[in-house]
């Protein structure tokens, strides 16, 4: 390889390297501007904040942590019925929209808090079945709250394989146990 070629490589190699580096959080920072070329002049009392220094701060946003609801406090309700999953998946059939609307249409007349319970079929670690329910749990979550009701009113818990309503090991019974279960406790 000649040397110009390969001093070019390294040169651009060298330059990217630079140019993209590493992603930095914003400091904060206080300038200040310089002074007035002159005789310095008194600010009258009660004239607000000096105009000649800046203040730059970096804002977050405020982390609530909402409390837990217990799930043993939720029991079921048969105005609020179960939505069943197919294998391996998260996203609600249209039978179980037409399921939600009803839920969705009771819940906003009486003032329930609601816990979807995610839960999956044996297969699968226990782990990915977390995981999955919890998919189920959200997705349910986020139907009913776009249906309009609050999400402040939801919770979500997954028990991925843990808490079968089916025993047999049959695709009928699997079936059953791929649902994300509706249960609710009066609110206050």
């Amino acid at each position: 390889m000649r040397p110009s070629i390969r001093a070019t490589r390294i040169f651009a190699l060298v330059l990217t390297t630079v140019l993209v580096g590493c992603a930095r959080r914003p400091a904060v920072m206080s300038m200040v501007t310089p002074a007035p070329v002159g005789s310095p002049v008194a600010r009258p009392p009660g004239a607000g904040p000096d105009p000649t220094v800046v203040v730059i701060e970096e804002r977050r946003d405020e982390i609530i942590v909402a409390e837990r609801p217990e799930p043993a406090a939720f029991s079921d309700n048969r105005n609020v019925k179960a939505i069943y999953f197919d294998f391996d998946r998260y996203d609600i059939r249209p039978n179980d929209t037409q399921m939600l609307e009803v839920d969705a249409a009771w819940l906003k007349t009486n003032d329930m808090l609601i816990l979807v319970e995610g839960q999956c079929d044996e297969r699968g670690t226990s782990e990915y079945n977390i995981a999955l329910g919890d998919r189920r749990a959200q997705a349910t979550k986020n139907y009913l709250i776009a249906l309009g009701i609050p999400a402040s009113r939801i919770s979500t818990v997954s028990y991925g394989k843990e808490r079968p309503v089916c025993a047999a090991h049959t695709e009928d019974c699997w079936a059953a146990n791929r649902r994300a279960h509706l249960i609710v406790k009066p609110r206050g």
